[in-house]
């Protein structure tokens, strides 16, 4: 591979690579919210009631439990998502290492 192929191929790994890193953020925030969300439910006084924002409205909530199963299922996804994320982004940065090293 040429010179000026390793180095484009590099700059397009780096724009990956900072594409990912920010997903990853995201994510990591998503699954911070679910966390405080399901902690917050779950010593929220059970005489008081729930509230889960549907569009523009906010409705009571009458099964606490399947409000608990629905949001750890949603985290559940992100951290499965996030973690292919994280895989994606080792595998980068090894082939970004093994560039470098190429060009040096």
């Amino acid at each position: 591979m040429s010179e000026g192929n390793r180095s484009t191929e590099l700059q397009a790994i780096v724009q990956e690579l900072q594409m990912l890193r920010n997903q990853i953020q995201s994510f990591s925030s998503q699954i911070s919210e679910y966390g405080l969300t399901l902690d917050a439910l779950l010593n929220q006084d059970p005489n008081k009631s729930v509230y889960q924002s549907l569009g523009n409205l906010l409705l009571e909530v009458e099964d606490r439990e399947k409000l608990n199963s629905e949001l750890s299922q949603s985290k559940l996804n992100v951290e499965n998502h996030l973690n292919k994320l994280i895989e994606r982004e080792q595998s980068l940065r090894v082939k970004y290492d093994e560039l470098v090293s190429a060009l040096e």
